[in-house]
């Protein structure tokens, strides 16, 4: 007797070629485990958003990490932690999509241009090319969607109500019901992302790219060969006959753990300034007329403002929340990639 085959198999896919197949198969493994990464990390990302955007500040409204933390829950509640977590959500999705879709692509472009098997295991300086290419590729998807996400992550401690135009009638009904701290009307992502279209154009929504295309370039050559290298060696140790196919949950999780680490801190200024330019306006408003902040510019200010100390404002949480994030990452991807592939 036959046995019952399995509805969610992936054979039961009506035929496609197998680079079509394999790139359906990395969006939709990717797109999960950074769905999944997300949910777990989004309160640290506030903080560390939160942190780097009060380096310019004259006064610091948060000491560190754990009392930027302590604070957020105390006036804005499980909400506050959370606040923006739709944008960072579909950034995770397309970061990781993308990320995977374009690693394994240009992957192949490499091995097509030195004239070797699709099967061929590249070395670890063309597996940097390739992550570094796959992040390039991946920047400019995630710039707008950060860029919403870093806006909405400092409404609470801005100044004034973010640049949108929120109906008089509703922010009144709003500052009435309660003085709590969090009475305040809030835009969401949509309102945020559409009043930056009407005041920016659609340009403006890529402010920040330079920080952004920085760090998802030298941060995807490190992610994707750290994780390689360290997968291979944990593999090889059970058996030098033994691929990279046949690593473990376990060993997935360790190697995208350094992974997340690595990438973090090595790229952490790039993003810092990043994100200090993309919260300029709303925490410190210069006006209509004034010049719009620029990479170097946003650098040197940071600089002249904390030294280097500044452009790691938020860097130990980062990296202490990366290292599981990237674990659970790679555990999704190769555990899907394993079992559907």
């Amino acid at each position: 007797m036959e046995a019952a085959s399995n509805p969610l198999s992936w054979d039961n896919i009506p035929s496609m070629p197998p680079s079509a197949m394999r790139a359906v198969k990395d969006i939709t493994f990717g797109s999960i485990a950074g769905m999944v990464s997300k949910v777990f990390e989004h309160p640290f990302d506030l903080t560390k958003v939160r942190l780097q955007s009060q380096v310019l500040d004259t006064t610091a409204r948060f000491n560190g990490p754990i009392d930027c933390l302590v604070k957020t829950w105390k006036n804005e509640g499980i909400r506050g932690l959370y606040r923006g977590l739709p944008a960072p959500i579909v950034a995770a999705m397309l970061e990781n999509a993308s990320l995977f879709l374009s690693y394994s692509e240009l992957q192949d472009v490499i091995r097509r241009i030195n004239s070797q098997p699709l099967s061929y295991d590249l070395s670890l300086p063309q597996l940097a090319l390739a992550g570094a290419g796959a992040g390039a590729i991946t920047s400019f998807l995630l710039t707008p969607v950060e860029l919403v996400k870093c806006k909405m992550q400092v409404q609470m401690i801005a100044p004034k109500p973010l640049s949108v135009s929120i109906p008089e009638s509703t922010a009144a009904a709003a500052l009435e019901s309660s003085a709590a701290p969090i009475s305040r009307a809030l835009p969401g992502p949509i309102a945020v992302l559409m009043s930056v279209i009407r005041t920016e154009g659609l340009r403006g929504l890529w402010l920040g790219q330079t920080g952004t295309l920085i760090r998802e370039c030298g941060g995807g050559a490190a992610w994707f060969t750290t994780k390689e290298f360290v997968g291979t060696t944990l593999i090889k140790r059970r058996g030098s006959e033994l691929t990279r196919k046949d690593i473990l949950p376990w060993e997935s999780a360790l190697s995208g753990a350094c992974a997340g680490g690595i990438f973090n801190f090595s790229m952490f200024p790039a993003d810092s300034i990043k994100s200090t330019m993309q919260t300029e306006e709303d925490l410190r408003p210069r006006g209509s007329n004034a010049p719009k902040p620029t990479f170097l510019g946003t650098a040197k200010a940071m600089y002249r403002a904390q030294g280097v100390k500044g452009l790691y404002a938020g860097c130990g949480i980062t990296v202490a929340r990366s290292i599981p994030s990237s674990a659970i990452i790679f555990l999704i991807y190769d555990g899907l990639s394993s079992r559907f592939g």
